[in-house]
């Protein structure tokens, strides 16, 4: 009797050995497929079971959360949603997450380990943390003054410190409330079809998700490689620059929109941008010094992240000449976002350094507690100092005598480049008015804004003066916004 006893106690240990094996297996081994599982629930039920944490834009919050008494008990709401939809993106219980709620969703959800006192702890408890804060760069002033500019135009905006990098103002218009997209009902999944349906793509983030060719503002990039290669080595010495120019290997003739083109000097050029003479300088320069430039200013850079990610703008590595003609005055296949241009113009006021551009400043927890900051990364340097001290003094004449007269400020040093982008077949698509600019108080040892608009519906004449007339006053009223703040 007593050996079936122990028989039984044996099997019975080896059943509970085998359970508590399972058990492992099943919680330890296989917990983060089974958490991933799409038909598991509880992941969901968990993640909306609390409020989300706060984006906030000069220390006020821009989001926040409703209670719907539903099993995704809390639903996104956004205060100013279309205004800040490009810096806040959306977050879904349907669509999922964009822009920064995607990028710090972990802080946001409360799901980083960071926001425990204890860390370990939680991965054994399972238990979740209050979400955490995202305290932004944005100046709530500069972002409304360019969200107005444009006027609900299709175009964007975006503003950096040139010291640090910050990102100022983040704008894409026409665009949404990110709020349609909070919830469940059938209204949500009518929203989601009508904005991707829309003609106008009102999520599309045109200030770091979409380029453009950025016609003038370009030369911006050509006049800096040229005077680094020596190429120019006197702004105010006549260039040996025809016009028409005719494109190298080709008979294509180059004109102008402007007179006095002619072998004009730099200075000239650059107030009244010649296309001619800019594209015999990019010739003239090489491509391989043109190449290194734009790629110093930040073209042709994959992994660059705000911390969401920003499309590559494109300067092509291969070309010949006549191409690398057209290339130099932003057109050919030169494509830029107008974060990208606003770093050309934050180099110059910089001193010919590229700062890395970010947009969030620090994320804390729920109580305030610093969890992380960011802090400023020289990317590369875009030229010499000598040769940015010298852009600033053609940007500088450009608002003071050239094509940029609309973006002058009273009591401060503005700089600019005004600039029309010709696309579509055989250029018939209505040119983008772009202008690029930086703005230093006379009472501040160095520029506090550096900014890029662009505007696609501009309706505008084709000469470059257009830039100046539809996209500078925009870029004087952040740029305003930024000095009175």
């Amino acid at each position: 009797m007593t050996r079936y006893i122990r028989h039984a106690a044996a099997f019975c240990a080896l059943l509970l050995i085998a359970l508590l094996v399972n058990a492992t297996r099943v919680q330890i081994v296989q917990s983060d497929s089974l958490d991933e599982n799409p038909a598991n629930r509880r992941q969901a039920i968990t993640r909306f079971g609390q409020p989300r944490g706060d984006i906030m834009v000069d220390g006020r919050t821009v989001t926040g959360s409703k209670d719907t008494g539903e099993q995704l008990r809390y639903e996104r709401t956004y205060r100013n949603g279309p205004l800040y939809a490009p810096v806040t993106g959306f977050a879904s219980q349907v669509y999922g997450t964009t822009f920064l709620e995607n990028a710090e969703d972990d802080i946001l959800s409360g799901t980083d380990p960071m926001l425990a006192p204890l860390p370990f702890w939680n991965d054994i408890s399972r238990d979740q943390n209050p979400g955490g804060k995202v305290q932004t760069t944005i100046r709530a002033a500069a972002q409304q003054a360019a969200y107005a500019g444009l006027g609900g135009k299709k175009g964007a905006v975006a503003a950096i410190e040139p010291s640090t990098g910050k990102i100022l103002a983040l704008v894409s218009t026409p665009s949404y409330d990110p709020e349609r997209l909070s919830g469940t009902t059938s209204s949500v999944a009518k929203s989601w079809a009508a904005l991707n349906s829309s003609a106008d793509k009102p999520m599309l983030n045109r200030a770091i998700r979409q380029t453009y060719p950025p016609g003038s503002t370009f030369k911006v990039v050509t006049a800096a490689a040229a005077l680094d290669a020596g190429t120019v080595t006197d702004l105010d010495a006549a260039t040996k620059s025809p016009s028409p120019y005719t494109l190298p290997g080709t008979t294509t003739e180059l004109t102008n929109e402007v007179e006095g083109c002619t072998n004009a000097t730099l200075r000239y050029a650059f107030a009244w941008s010649c296309n001619t003479v800019f594209a015999k300088l990019g010739a003239d320069t090489g491509l391989a010094d043109m190449v290194g430039t734009a790629r110093n200013f930040g073209f042709n850079d994959t992994g660059l992240k705000i911390p969401s990610s920003v499309a590559a703008s494109n300067f092509d590595t291969s070309m010949d000449q006549a191409q690398l003609a057209l290339s130099a005055i932003g057109q050919y296949d030169t494509r830029a976002t107008p974060l990208q241009m606003a770093m050309v113009s934050a180099a110059v006021a910089n001193g010919g350094s590229v700062e890395s551009p970010y947009l969030v400043d620090r994320t804390t927890t729920d109580d305030g507690d610093v969890v992380d900051t960011h802090g400023t990364e020289t990317l590369h340097r875009a030229m010499n100092p000598a040769t940015a001290m010298q852009l600033r003094e053609l940007m500088t004449d450009v608002v003071e005598e050239g094509t940029g007269t609309n973006a002058a400020i009273p009591d401060a040093t503005v700089g600019g480049k005004t600039g029309t982008a010709q696309h579509g077949i055989d250029n018939s698509g209505t040119p983008y008015a772009w202008f690029i600019s930086w703005a230093q108080k006379q009472d501040r040892a160095e520029p506090s804004v550096a900014v890029a608009v662009v505007v696609e519906d501009a309706a505008a004449d084709r000469g470059d003066i257009s830039g100046g007339g539809s996209a500078a006053p925009i870029a004087k009223a952040v740029m305003e916004a930024v000095l009175g703040g």
